[in-house]
């Protein structure tokens, strides 16, 4: 069996369970309580200024080249969504949400009719 070390004039011996158990008991660290949406918003106001681009699409479509050539004033383009379907809303070239087309006085705006989760938009940054 093995002695206890001596550093300078103190002895130190092995603690036996009950002891140790005590005292993690007496030193364990609270966890740091979770942030609520408050505090995290009062955390994130710095980056509320950051310009984002916002953009909608009506639709897509390809086109040949010889097509590209050809348009002029009157040219219809053939996109893939259905009359009526929503539109897409999209953030920095992410989708956020989809919604319908309203007029805003002599502007255009869209109504939003299905936003994606902020679970999936956090999980889709950068």
């Amino acid at each position: 069996m093995a002695t206890p070390e001596v550093l300078g004039s103190q002895q130190f011996k092995p603690l036996n369970p009950e002891e140790t158990a005590e005292l993690l008991k007496e030193h364990k660290e609270e966890p740091a309580p979770l942030p609520d949406q408050s505090n995290l918003a009062r955390e994130m106001e710095f980056l509320y200024g950051v310009p984002l681009q916002v953009s909608v699409e009506v639709g897509r479509a390809r086109i040949l080249l010889k097509d590209l050539l050809q348009m002029g004033e009157g040219y219809v383009v053939e996109l893939d969504k259905q009359a009526g379907a929503p539109l897409d809303l999209y953030v920095n070239s992410r989708l956020i949400a989809r919604g319908e087309a309203v007029k805003v006085g002599d502007r255009f705006g869209i109504k939003l009719t299905e936003v994606v989760s902020q679970s999936d938009r956090i999980q889709h940054l950068g």
